[in-house]
């Protein structure tokens, strides 16, 4: 089985082609917020994880941040072994029922097959591994068999929170995961749409953590509700995990009309509401920002960034019912395959049709926003926009851009959906409090080798240590800082590290 042993279908990567599940038909779903994406069957599955080539370097262990043990769990999937590919797959992923909704699947970008093949599909068989345990009730709480006495306090319950939670109470520590908004999961809960990610599969994780003894606090904001002085003096170690939350602005002419909000600021409200939440409650923790109810229904709706949280604004508008949808990218139109520039089997930025694209959208490349104009009452009415010229330097990358002469354009719009990235944690508040180090980016200094900060117990992972990233990027943070941390409270660690399988990581 793996590496050096022999795959279930030797030859099925010739045999077999890549599928992937049905969706319901988008005049269907985008009446609703619910999961869209079906199961495969078991003889579905067994085909796609037979393609899976037992290579002699298997390139997708690097290309996942995970270090995800892939050729095993398609072999155990094609065997029909279903407890031993939960097994492997555990070993080195804590959730991977969110990875196996949400994640870029860098993994199936470095597969050996996509070099001149469609690539093995991880992705759904990741989620359909995790699924298939729930259902043959493989998935039970992991208590430790000796609890130590120190205590560690987890600020944040977004995946890289959890990720380290999870792990420190594994190895024995009690931890409490202190949450400041009024329920759990951070990005995973107000961040992602329900249609990528139905809630109650996040309920599911935290109710079984909940059992192996992790402790949640919701509604606690360190260093407002909750002293950090306490915090301190009764935690034996702290680790900061509230990701990277204050979102780049668009800060031209016009900027301050009604009409124009955070994608953040949308997708929480949206979320909220499906969970029978006051959309409006703790609107502005992370913008400090005040804001209304944010409707597209009815509305010309321009999505400014061409991203994943952009495509989810242009998901949710549609399903608001907006008269139209229109997203915008600074940035060139990607290539459909791989230039001289991204080499397999680096992550490459390939133009990326995603399922909320399929459901309407207008998608412009090559565009700044020069003006927001108003109706003159304050409102937000139309975009005055140019479309741009970019170099490309003698590297083959991207260089400068410049405008184009006589091409800008007014564009009616009654609703501005800013999706152009997160540039650092808050610092208001804990960090400043603390007076922890910052990078040159803004982001809590915590050496990766460490994970601590420049107060001896204080630690750091995820986005609010390495800046906005993924969720797959940022649960391997949180079991890396949690091996840190176990370390700097026993003196060693039986926390498995990402490499502990021998295998290069990128």
């Amino acid at each position: 089985m793996g590496i050096g042993g022999i795959m279930g279908k030797p030859t099925g990567f010739l045999e077999f082609t890549r599928e992937l599940p049905a969706k319901r038909p988008v005049e269907e779903r985008v009446n609703d917020y619910n999961e869209f994406v079906k199961r495969f069957t078991d003889d579905q599955l067994n085909r796609q994880a037979g393609r899976c080539m037992d290579c002699g370097v298997p390139f997708c262990h690097s290309g996942c941040p995970l270090g995800n043990i892939i050729p095993e769990f398609n072999d155990a999937i094609y065997k029909r072994n279903w407890k031993d590919a939960y097994d492997i797959l555990m070993s080195t992923n804590n959730f991977p029922e969110f990875t196996g909704r949400i994640c870029p699947a860098p993994c199936e970008s470095a597969c050996v097959l996509n070099i001149n093949q469609p690539a093995v599909t991880i992705e759904e068989i990741e989620k359909h591994i995790i699924e298939i345990a729930f259902d043959k009730g493989f998935v039970k709480p992991r208590k430790p068999n000796v609890r130590t006495s120190k205590k560690v306090a987890v600020v944040g319950s977004g995946p890289a929170g959890m990720a380290a939670a999870a792990q420190l109470n594994y190895a024995g520590h009690t931890v409490t995961i202190y949450e400041r908004d009024d329920a759990l999961g951070g990005l995973l809960r107000y961040g992602i749409p329900d249609f990528k990610l139905e809630k109650w599969v996040v309920d599911r994780r935290i109710d079984i953590m909940r059992q192996e003894g992790v402790n949640f606090k919701c509604n606690a904001n360190v260093g407002v509700n909750i002293s950090v002085n306490d915090l301190l003096r009764e935690s034996h170690a702290v680790v900061l995990a509230g990701g990277s939350t204050i979102p780049r602005d668009l800060p031209v002419k016009g900027r301050d009309l009604k009409g124009i909000y955070f994608a953040m600021q949308f997708l929480k409200q949206q979320n909220k509401r499906n969970a029978g939440r006051d959309p409006l409650s703790n609107a502005a923790i992370e913008s400090n920002i005040h804001t209304e109810d944010i409707s597209a229904t009815g509305k010309n709706v321009v999505v400014i960034g061409g991203g994943d949280t952009g495509s989810d604004c242009v998901g949710t508008s549609n399903r608001h019912g907006a008269k139209s949808v229109t997203q915008f990218e600074l940035l060139p139109k990607p290539p459909e395959d791989r230039t001289a520039v991204m080499p397999w089997p680096t992550y490459p930025m390939l133009l990326k049709t995603t399922s909320s694209h399929e459901e309407g959208v207008e998608r412009q490349w090559a565009i700044a926003t020069k003006e927001f104009m108003g109706d003159g009452s304050g409102n937000l009415k139309a975009l005055k926009v140019v479309e741009l010229e970019w170099k490309i330097g003698p590297d083959g990358r991207l260089g400068q851009f410049s405008e184009i002469e006589g091409s800008e354009k007014i564009i009616p719009c009654e609703l501005v959906l800013l999706a152009m990235g997160f540039v650092h944690p808050q610092h208001e508040g804990l960090i400043n409090e603390l007076d922890l180090e910052k990078d040159d980016r803004g982001n809590v200094r915590a050496p990766e080798k460490s994970y601590q900060t420049n107060m001896q117990k204080i630690f750091a992972a995820g986005d609010v240590r390495r800046g906005q990233s993924l969720v797959v990027w940022a649960i391997s943070e949180g079991r890396e800082c949690a091996r840190k941390v176990d370390e700097f409270l026993m003196g060693s660690s039986l926390l498995e590290s990402k490499d502990a399988h021998g295998y290069i990581l990128a």
